[in-house]
């Protein structure tokens, strides 16, 4: 695709919730030749707080708007997943990229239509799966490849959480749109393992097949509380995860094992951002990581970069739809 390079990139954000407080908002402002020129919320007063606390020109409680803006040329989508779609497609009408949250939609076709009018409206679309980018993970994909820990064999991924996961800070109440497919796309599995099979994406390859299985247990709220499945990578790796969000506190586990034939690393996807290196000839190796306070800056910087033809972001929309595809095959839903 060949897009119209940017000199400056002005970027309007449709959805400035929670998100955009610490992990993205701030770090439109904090790259070179972008700044962040308007924010949206339906509801104008949240919209208008956001802009004065965070010193930005513009709001809007109008999206379509938000999009018009003749001063503003790139889109950050940080609303729920239901509304993923409608604004990418709004945004790519209207000629400007789009960067969208993760799950990038509810469903893998969503997805596809959303790469699809933004390749006819020849606009890139990306995904905010940043963990492509900060250091701890760009380790891991380093240690891999130089065969620290020979061929890949296998990957473990075990996510068992209580009611209220500690790394959502989420409860059951109607507010919580993470617990409703018909908003999420899924429950709790949708939001934290889309990082971690996306990367995975990113260090081994495409995931070739999937399989699994998914259950709501507890009968607590609408998604499933428990998905567990195995999933194959073009390459020959195999995996396995299993995510369970109702679980006492004495079984609270987030851990991937990446297996090898002479060693393993382990990490968590949500905690301190060290890795473990294993091997038979060395022993244990911790690698401590400081991570950026503004967690999405890397990735950003990739993108502002390819819109300038400067770099190449690695999160794409072709990307994110794969790991919205394996995830429907875990849940059994394709």
């Amino acid at each position: 695709m060949s897009t119209k390079r940017l000199s400056e990139v002005n970027w309007g954000i449709i959805g400035s919730g929670d998100v955009c407080e610490v992990k993205s908002g701030p770090a439109f402002n904090m790259i070179k030749n972008s700044r962040l020129v308007a924010v949206m919320r339906r509801n104008g007063q949240k919209a208008a707080d956001y802009a004065k606390r965070h010193n930005v020109p513009k709001w809007y409680d109008d999206a379509e708007k938000l999009i018009h803006d003749t001063e503003i040329n790139a889109i950050y989508i940080a609303t729920p997943p239901d509304s993923h779609m409608r604004y990418t497609q709004m945004s790519a009408a209207a000629g400007k990229p789009v960067y969208v949250e993760k799950p990038m939609a509810r469903t893998y076709q969503e997805c596809v239509k959303m790469v699809e009018t933004c390749e006819n409206a020849n606009v890139p679309l990306f995904v905010a799966y940043y963990r492509r980018r900060l250091p701890n993970f760009l380790k891991i994909k380093e240690l891999v490849q130089e065969g620290a820990i020979g061929d890949i064999r296998n990957v473990d991924i075990k996510l068992y959480k209580t009611l209220h996961p500690d790394i959502v800070g989420a409860s059951e109440s109607k507010d919580n749109w993470r617990i409703f497919p018909e908003i999420a796309g899924g429950g709790y599995f949708y939001d934290l393992a889309s990082h971690q099979l996306d990367f995975l994406d990113y260090l081994l390859g495409p995931v070739l097949d999937a399989e699994g299985f998914a259950h709501n247990q507890a009968g607590l709220y609408p998604a499933e509380d428990i998905v567990s499945g195995s999933f194959y990578f073009e390459n020959g790796v195999i995996g396995q995860g299993t995510w369970c969000f109702t679980t006492s506190r004495v079984s609270s586990i987030e851990k991937t094992t990446i297996i090898g034939s002479k060693g393993q690393i382990s990490f968590s996807y949500f905690g301190d951002g060290s890795v473990t290196l294993e091997t038979e000839e060395k022993g244990e190796e911790i690698i401590p990581f400081m991570l950026p306070r503004h967690i999405q800056l890397p990735l950003i910087t990739t993108i502002v970069g390819e819109l300038r033809g400067e770099d190449k972001c690695p999160s794409t929309g072709v990307s994110g739809a794969r790991t919205n595809k394996v995830m429907e095959k875990l849940c059994k839903r394709i």
